[in-house]
């Protein structure tokens, strides 16, 4: 084997890393359908700020919001947003739509 490629070799495998790490770390994505949410139970990393996709395929607006973790965004109906999740500790927090407050769903935060 020729050792003067193993460094060449070794840097671009470390190169490779960061993407194979952002993939993994895709956004979740949220669905609200007939003005429920799908799923009802989303996780996410603890002490991380996240994105979430909240894709509403309903006709009618709906609002994220959580009193929880201080997060409220409108959604058009038929619209997907991004909404931002600010760095949280490990546990349950809720959510729900502002406009059908009997929509709800639960974020929990796990420890890596």
């Amino acid at each position: 084997m020729n050792m003067s490629r193993v460094p060449a070799v070794l840097v671009l495998a470390a190169a490779a890393l960061p993407a194979a790490a952002f993939a993994a770390d895709a956004a979740p994505t949220l669905t609200i359908r007939a003005q429920a949410f799908q799923p009802g139970t989303i996780t996410i990393p603890a002490g991380k700020r996240v994105k979430i996709v909240v894709d509403n395929r309903d006709a009618l607006p709906a609002e994220f919001e959580s009193s929880d973790f201080s997060v409220e965004q409108v959604i058009p109906g038929g619209t997907a947003l991004p909404v931002y999740i600010p760095p949280l500790k490990p546990g349950s927090y809720s959510f729900f739509n502002d406009f059908h407050p009997s929509s709800t769903g639960t974020l929990v935060v796990r420890a890596r």
